[in-house]
């Protein structure tokens, strides 16, 4: 058989095998959603940020991004990663169908390069089969990204938290109160997770309730088990300086301790990395020096 002829087939019949997959099982619309699209209402277009909008790979994979729903794809715990991110489902859905995409074109069309040059046939059933479970991998390969993104952000938040009870502290110590601590130490830092922070502390100021309930949610919002704490401790403390003022002097130091721990705890690992090479690399001049004792006792023999 034609390398390309089998090539293309092996193409047809993966798109064919995810078409008719998709066909047996549609996404289920909710009620909600397909009451309201029968009386669609106008709505102003609202411009993307070009976070939102995404590169090539979510435009180039737009229209596929159903199939990828259909499957319940993103999963929830990269869901939260997005919204850590401040990230489109829908974007990072359609990048998902792009990298899915390209897994399954992929292999067929290296198998064919291959055979090509080795001047045989790969056949239909190898390049299908790579092709599926390359496209099932390359699916996954836009939430490690996200996931390490996240992962980020949430030890800058850490540390950001960190360097906010001490500032907080410090004012404290000072004579301010309680709302003009939290602002100041906001307003010294820069970063987004302090962005985030003044933000919390601006919708405190402007719907007239404590500070701790928008620190509490923007915990839950980026997933900061420390902030969610942190909120709930100095919520306990009440509106007094000094109960106030030791709270965050006990969180501050309990973030320093643990991310001193995080540090050697990555120290560690980095040593352990640096030694494997060096135990390939002596496993190799043994094998160096070995190899010509071992040939002669063979030749011998």
């Amino acid at each position: 058989m034609n390398p390309l002829l089998a090539a293309l087939l092996g193409i047809g019949t993966a798109l064919g095998l995810l078409l008719a997959a998709f066909g047996f099982f549609p996404p289920r619309v909710p009620l909600v959603v397909a009451l309201a699209a029968l009386h669609p209402a106008p709505e102003p277009p609202v411009p993307l940020t070009p976070a939102q909008e995404g590169g090539w790979a979510s435009r180039f994979g737009r229209r596929l991004s159903p199939a990828v729903a259909a499957c319940g794809l993103p999963l929830p715990a990269v869901r939260r990663d997005l919204r850590v991110l401040g990230r489109s489902v829908a974007v990072h859905r359609a990048e998902q169908a792009t990298s899915a995409l390209f897994g399954l074109l992929l292999p067929p069309l290296l198998l064919v390069a291959l055979a090509w040059l080795a001047g045989g046939s790969p056949g239909v059933v190898w390049p299908v089969g790579a092709g599926l479970v390359c496209a099932a991998g390359f699916a996954f390969v836009p939430d490690l990204n996200v996931r390490a993104e996240a992962r980020a952000r949430r030890e800058e938040m850490r540390h950001t938290l960190a360097a906010f009870c001490d500032l907080a502290v410090v004012a404290l110590s000072g004579g301010a109160g309680v709302e003009q601590a939290l602002g100041d130490a906001a307003a010294t830092l820069d970063s987004h997770a302090a962005h985030n922070l003044r933000r919390a502390l601006a919708t405190a100021e402007l719907t007239r309730v404590p500070p701790w309930g928008p620190l509490r949610q923007l915990g839950e919002e980026s997933d900061v088990a420390e902030l969610r704490e942190l909120a709930a401790t100095v919520a306990l403390a009440g509106n007094e300086g000094a109960r106030v003022r030791a709270s965050l002097a006990a969180k501050a130091s309990a973030l320093r301790t643990r991310q001193l721990a995080d540090a050697q705890g990555a120290a560690g690992q980095a040593t352990e990395r640096m030694s494997l090479p060096l135990v390939v690399l002596f496993a190799g001049f043994l094998v160096f020096l070995g190899y010509p004792a071992l040939a002669h006792v063979l030749d011998a023999l």
